[in-house]
């Protein structure tokens, strides 16, 4: 060995053990870093292209692997559309959304202590003909109802399947479809099988006369036929229309973005600054709106426009009919979507006494949240609401401000999905068997209902898409009226209606 020389293939042996070493550990760390950075990207990434899955549409046996998420306040995983890009025939996966949900009860920004707003309480009301009879509600009296409906809806196992019978108004089965689907994405694994029948058209379809004693004990219970509104002479069972999801051939947006835009249209003029008339803007021809043509005039404090069929309704805006103190309500064939979206005006609502009701309306009183207008006089009960208001511009602005504000706080998106859930939940409790798959029936999806739509349509589709389950669950429905309660408030109501017909007649 020789002082100051180095063995230099001892030290190369040396090197090479120390660079594999970190290599190693820097593989490690970047492959470990790499995999984080795909794990928190990938959920959210829209897969264009994908092996066509067998179609299960016509099948009665389907893959019952659930795909469960862990909910909690922190987890903002979404899950997109999953689209083709080419011409491929669009089918409903069966992994791409959660079927079930595990919520950490610790974590989650629970609901459960909060109530239901207090027109929940007709879903009791409404399903109370199959819940007072024995037989409840079976397959045979749902069948009984073909003939009358549009389409009948299967949830089995979590997946929609539906029947159609004819077709519906415009988009109205698409967008009813659509808004059920969103919630059974909103609330995977919380629905249990169903079956039911729904009608689209313009008015109610299973008479009460048609019965012996409104489903007592003894006779058949009515065919449970579901509707966008009933009214006292009919069983329909009261659901959400469509137009909560997007009226692409009325330019109505979704619901959720139509009364935000309501909102900042509100902001413009304030109450007292806008025209001390009464608004109306619609199709004169249906129903008896023709009456109303004679009372524009100064004469009468009414601005009374018609609104052309097609074009008209392309070209309206909601959010830019917030300028009058006063706007009045009248149904056209049946009951009119046009409520919900005249109400959140911050305009006091004068309403010509409706023969039909939705699902959220009966719970509203009048001169708390709108002004009863008598038909029969209705140039001068018109002219009476608007003078009282003038006067009493304070009375006038809070029964504004309070129909406004039942719209914005009771009328949200989240409640109308709430409705939904609690109105299906406690009709499937009422089913006494287990739905099948009718051979004609055909799965449908997010994906198979907009993927292939276009313009507007597929716009309000993708706009109201909900994207990821709730972290919420829903709210707790409210018993349903005793007998003393339920008719106190419809005296109080008819109380109500003849006093205003009193003062108009006085006035």
């Amino acid at each position: 060995m020789v002082v100051g020389k180095i063995d230099l293939g001892w030290l190369t042996t040396i090197n090479k053990k120390f660079i594999l070493y970190y290599f190693y550990i820097l593989l490690f760390i970047g492959s470990f870093l790499l995999a984080r950075r795909f794990d928190h990207i990938l959920p959210s990434i829209a897969i264009p292209t994908y092996s066509k899955s067998p179609d299960l549409s016509n099948s009665n046996t389907q893959n019952t692997t659930k795909v469960s998420l862990k909910i909690t306040q922190k987890n903002g995983t979404q899950f997109p559309l999953i689209c083709p890009q080419t011409n491929t025939n669009q089918t409903c996966l069966s992994n791409n959304y959660p079927t079930t949900m595990e919520v950490d009860e610790a974590e989650i920004i629970s609901s459960s202590i909060e109530t239901c707003p207090s027109y929940f309480r007709w879903i009791h009301e409404d399903l109370n003909p199959w819940k007072k009879n024995p037989k409840g509600i079976t397959k045979e009296m749902v069948e009984s109802g073909k003939s009358l409906a549009n389409f009948r809806l299967i949830i089995l196992d979590g997946r929609v399947y539906v029947e159609k019978y004819k077709r519906g108004h415009q988009t109205r089965d698409k967008f009813t479809i659509w808004g059920i689907l969103q919630l059974v994405r909103l609330y995977p694994g919380k629905l249990p099988d169903l079956d039911l029948m729904f009608e689209l058209d313009d008015k109610p379809v299973i008479k009460k006369s048609d019965y012996d004693e409104a489903g007592a004990v003894n006779s058949s219970p009515p065919v449970p036929m579901f509707h966008y509104y009933g009214d006292d002479l009919h069983f329909d069972i009261p659901f959400p229309d469509w137009s909560f999801w997007g009226w692409h051939e009325k330019n109505i947006k979704p619901w959720e973005n139509q009364l935000k835009e309501i909102e900042e249209g509100n902001q413009k003029v304030k109450w007292t600054k806008r025209v001390p008339h009464a608004y109306w803007k619609g199709t004169s021809s249906m129903g008896t709106r023709r009456n109303l043509l004679r009372c524009n005039s100064t004469r009468w404090k009414a601005d009374i426009y018609e609104q052309e069929v097609e074009q008209g309704s392309k070209q309206s805006n909601m959010a830019d009919q917030c300028t009058h103190r006063y706007k009045i309500y009248m149904e056209g064939k049946g009951w009119s979507r046009s409520e919900k979206y005249i109400q959140a005006c911050d305009s006091m609502l004068l309403i010509i006494q409706p023969q039909y009701y939705e699902f959220f309306t009966r719970s509203l009183l009048p001169l708390k949240h709108y002004w009863p207008i008598n038909p029969s006089k209705l140039c001068d009960s018109i002219k009476f609401a608007v003078n009282w208001g003038n006067k009493h511009p304070d009375k006038a602005q809070e029964i504004a401000k309070g129909g406004s504000k039942f719209i914005k706080e009771e009328l949200r998106m989240k409640y109308v999905y709430d409705y939904m859930f609690h109105l299906l939940n406690e009709y499937g409790k009422l089913m006494k068997y287990k739905p099948t798959i009718p051979p004609k029936a055909v799965q449908v999806c997010s994906e198979t209902m907009a993927c292939k739509a276009s313009g507007k349509e597929k716009q309000w589709k993708l706009n109201s898409l909900v994207k990821a389950p709730s972290q919420t669950s829903p709210c707790t429905i409210p018993p349903p009226y005793d007998t003393h309660h339920l008719h106190k408030y419809l005296n109080t109501k008819e109380e109500i209606l003849r006093d205003v017909e009193g003062l108009s007649r006085v006035g």
